[in-house]
């Protein structure tokens, strides 16, 4: 057995070389990796869309995070955007200097937590309503994005309500089975594309993504730090750190994952990879949940999708950049229609009491003002609800 120093060896995974877990490479762990690609795909798609990023370096990097994490924890522990900055980005129209400081600044703050052991202070700091009503806020407003794009849309053709009904149908109709619709519709794309604008495939180039600096302005810092990772910080700490703990040590007993280490790596992936193009980027407990359930069981299954992620940035990178521009609106309003839904639904345990009204005016904060500005909402609600606890004994 091989270990870190004590130092690193506090927040870095423990490497083993002779009773490592070992990775499994079969059909089960394949379709079990392909069970998180109905969040990661619509969040990463629209990413570049909106905020001019480049779609194929998003997917090297997140392949290559995939592939880190799969060899280091030996478990189907996701890598998924950072849904909150994601979120905003997309609605708002945020550039690329303002994503990556928003990444760069949440990835500082969730390592420096990693080596002091904070996480869990400021898990337990943040009310469980505030981060529920951050989460019902910004998968509000993923659906009102996804509703304005098909707002702009004809009732009939290959762009068109009706495409954006048939997939809504059948993403309904695989609700609770085993099977990545979203990933079929986002292909199914291309063909519609390739319909609806044949001209677009004639002169395709096959460049690789070329990796570049980004070096946000003193703007892009201000707006990533107010719009992006302060409303982002709360979810990373409780999602992307305690929670995907907790179900790990559910799913792998006497193997869970401590919560440092945990948020180590969301911290050096965002450090590593968001200065040279990536999306921010975390862990996460739904995305654990759905690969579980699809049946990945070891670091095998994401050190596979990590390989097919990495394959499709390099050699389709600049064929992706080069048809976004045209990708069907129906389809991708419906993915991240579908992907706010699930995001807000993470707040139905919250939906009673006192806890409802938080939930409720963080939600329409959300849209009617920032995400920023639901959160102060939200802090104002919650502590004005733990006064009344205290003052009046009202518990509900």
């Amino acid at each position: 057995m091989t270990k870190l120093p004590t130092a690193m060896g506090q927040i870095w995974p423990t490497v083993v070389f002779r009773r490592a877990q070992p990775l499994r490479f079969d059909l089960h762990e394949l379709s079990g990796s392909l069970g998180d690609l109905g969040t990661f795909l619509p969040l990463s798609v629209a990413l570049a869309l909106t905020c001019g990023m480049d779609l194929g370096l998003i997917f090297i990097f997140a392949g290559l995070m995939n592939i880190a994490t799969g060899i280091a924890f030996r478990q189907p522990i996701p890598v998924q955007p950072m849904k909150a900055i994601a979120a905003v980005a997309i609605a708002e129209g945020l550039t690329a200097g303002s994503v990556a400081a928003a990444g760069m600044i949440t990835g500082t703050v969730v390592f420096a937590l990693a080596l002091r052991g904070g996480a869990d202070w400021v898990a337990n700091a943040i009310p469980k309503a505030v981060v529920r009503g951050l989460q019902a806020g910004i998968g509000v407003k993923l659906m009102w994005t996804g509703m304005g794009w098909l707002a702009a849309l004809p009732t009939v053709g290959f762009d068109s309500w009706a495409v954006a009904a048939i997939v809504g149908a059948l993403s309904a109709c695989c609700i609770g089975r085993r099977q990545p619709v979203l990933l079929y519709a986002f292909l199914a794309g291309f063909v519609l594309l390739a319909l609806g604008h044949d001209d677009v495939y004639r002169n395709l180039t096959f460049d690789p993504p070329a990796l570049r600096l980004v070096a946000p302005g003193a703007t892009d810092w201000w707006i990533g730090l107010t719009r992006g990772a302060i409303p982002q910080l709360p979810l990373t700490i409780l999602n992307s750190v305690i929670a995907v703990c907790a179900l790990s040590g559910d799913y792998f007993p006497g193997r869970g994952i401590v919560p440092r280490r945990m948020a180590a790596s969301v911290g050096l992936m965002n450090l590593l990879c968001v200065p040279l193009g990536a999306m921010p980027m975390c862990h996460g407990a739904g995305g654990l949940a759905a690969q579980h359930h699809y049946g990945a069981r070891t670091g095998g299954s994401v050190v596979m999708l990590g390989t097919i992620k990495i394959a499709a940035g390099a050699l389709l990178g600049g064929v992706l950049l080069n048809t976004l521009d045209h990708y069907p609106k129906s389809i991708l309003a419906v993915m991240v229609i579908v992907s706010g839904l699930v995001l807000a639904g993470a707040a139905r345990d919250c939906l009673r009491g006192r806890s409802l009204i938080i939930v409720a005016a963080m939600a329409v904060t959300s849209i009617a003002a920032n995400t920023l500005t639901a959160l102060l909402v939200g802090c104002l609600l919650a502590a004005a609800s733990a006064w009344l606890s205290r003052r009046w004994g009202v518990t509900k």
